[in-house]
């Protein structure tokens, strides 16, 4: 495995420069990563109360894709991202405050949430320091989100996207440990663990199909490979687009939910 010997499969990805890693990728980030679904989000708010009553801390927000999810249902979100790149990316919404904290360090009061998320984030985190910063902000009966949306491999043409992607990020093992979610079954700090799937799929032409590729931070940004990337997308778009020139990533959307512990 002579690609990983820059980043062996041993290194963890919260010790990857998670904090920087994403400074020359908000704007792609903002405009063409995917959503999630509507079933989703209301698999994460169930039992939980009425929205306007509720206060979430969205964790790793990027440019608050998730956060604008959670407060387009009434809900008062603290919008966790330290980048200063991607929260300036971010379009406004009235419900949603940007903090430049850490998930590890959040200066949110204790017990002061109802609901912690991560989306497409927790594996950027060291899980010894944020799982017990988690349960410290969250109220008793709080609960804990973390979600992905992870590219199906069953599908033809994400398949060929994926296999582009992994060779062009010289098998960066982001690509292949993007679900982390195994720290939260051993933790101390939370029980009652449950696992939830749903599908999606996010619609791109060509040129919103190559936004996606350099919004992940793992693609290398120079010439060469943006070129081999722009035209590996090409060929692939040739080969799978519908009379619209459109292709479909197909996704399979993750989600762990958790309750607090009484004594973490």
């Amino acid at each position: 495995m002579t690609q990983l010997i820059n980043h062996p499969d041993d290194t963890p990805l919260h010790a990857m420069q998670p904090l920087q890693r994403f400074s020359d990728r908000a704007t792609d980030y903002a405009n063409h990563r995917p959503s999630y679904p509507v079933a989703a989000i209301a698999a994460i708010l169930a039992g939980l109360g009425k929205p306007h009553q509720l206060v979430a801390a969205d964790i790793g927000a990027g440019t608050g894709i998730a956060s604008r999810l959670l407060a387009e249902q009434g809900i008062q979100v603290w919008a966790i991202e330290p980048n200063a790149a991607m929260r300036e990316a971010a379009a406004f919404h009235a419900n949603v405050t940007f903090q430049a904290v850490a998930a590890e360090q959040t200066q949110l009061p204790n017990a002061s949430v109802d609901l912690v998320t991560c989306f497409q984030a927790f594996h950027w985190f060291d899980p010894a320091v944020c799982l017990p910063e988690f349960h410290r902000i969250l109220k008793p009966s709080g609960r804990l989100a973390l979600v992905w949306n992870t590219r199906d491999r069953q599908d033809p043409f994400t398949q060929d996207y994926t296999q582009l992607v992994k060779m062009l990020s010289n098998h960066h093992p982001a690509e292949s440990r993007m679900v982390s979610a195994q720290p939260l079954f051993a933790s101390p700090y939370f029980g009652n663990v449950s696992q939830h799937e749903f599908p999606y799929q996010q619609s791109l032409d060509l040129e919103s199909l190559i936004g996606r590729a350099q919004s992940s931070s793992y693609v290398p940004k120079d010439d060469d490979t943006i070129q081999r990337l722009i035209g590996g997308l090409k060929e692939l778009c040739d080969r799978w687009a519908d009379e619209q020139g459109r292709v479909s990533l197909v996704y399979n959307t993750q989600v762990f939910l958790a309750h607090p512990n009484e004594a973490g």
